[in-house]
């Protein structure tokens, strides 16, 4: 059966996550049911990242298997026009190459964090944005943020029902930078723990605030104590805007992936 990589984006205000559900709509679900009007039967899938109810993706990386080939120059309108009306979109479409798994081949996944740090509400970033009215100290967030960076027990940031048998990761980026009224916080790793991501957001908050001391994010996480941490920052800030691989279905010039293909 032919396997092909989709890059998709999407707006998960209205879904309960990527994974299908016992109740409620997920972006998997949607998925699937609109492929599945092409072969009359359902079809299945694999994600690179199972995002939470109310993230979002600019970059997500799915691998959908269809019973036959099907065109592909054709393929992303056909699913796009049986995804509608559900904010999700197929970007692009490629052959998966042979023994390629959009999670498993993953070598580094990027988030970004948005926080909208101004008094008067979000109109037209509304469901993308934590919105923050006090004043936060970016600089503060950023030398805090550093401490975090490097192969660590991410326990303090690790939420209640993470199914990983280890907590340690390596965190290869966390930037915080502003832009006006906008606060962007870039987390790179080739995996992450449950709400990892999110937890973090919420520690350096509590710096931006000058609650915390910058120094005080490096105790937190030597004590592997999610207790000590800040809160967990709301989805709507949290979006998977990419997924690398060392041969990307999505490439230019994917002469390593036609190889991987034969």
């Amino acid at each position: 059966m032919p396997t092909y990589a989709l890059l998709v984006e999407y707006d998960g205000s209205a879904f309960r996550g990527w994974q299908r559900q016992v109740s409620g709509l997920s972006i998997q679900q949607v998925l699937e049911e609109a492929a599945a009007f092409l072969e009359r039967g359902r079809v299945g899938s694999t994600v690179a990242g199972r995002t939470d109810a109310g993230v979002h993706a600019s970059g997500q990386v799915v691998a959908l298997e269809l019973a036959a080939p099907f065109p592909l120059e054709k393929l992303a309108d056909a699913l796009n026009f049986h995804l509608r009306p559900h904010p999700v979109a197929v970007l692009r479409v490629a052959p998966a190459p042979r023994d390629w798994s959009p999670r498993f081949s993953g070598l580094l996944r990027v988030y970004r964090y948005s926080i909208l740090n101004r008094a008067a509400p979000p109109v037209l970033a509304a469901g993308r944005v934590w919105h923050v009215p006090q004043p936060l100290d970016a600089d503060a967030m950023a030398k805090a943020a550093r401490a975090l960076i490097g192969r660590h027990d991410f326990s303090s940031f690790r939420a209640a029902g993470c199914q990983a048998k280890s907590a340690l990761r390596t965190l290869d980026c966390l930037n915080v930078n502003r832009s006006g009224e906008m606060i962007e916080i870039t987390a790179k790793a080739r995996s992450f723990l449950y709400h990892q991501v999110r937890n973090m957001v919420g520690s350096l908050k509590l710096v931006g605030e000058g609650r915390w001391e910058p120094k005080r994010i490096a105790a937190v996480l030597g004590a592997a104590d999610r207790r000590l941490a800040g809160p967990t920052a709301p989805a709507a800030g949290l979006c998977l805007i990419g997924v690398r691989y060392a041969c990307d279905p999505f490439a230019d010039s994917p002469e390593r992936c036609e190889e991987m293909r034969t």
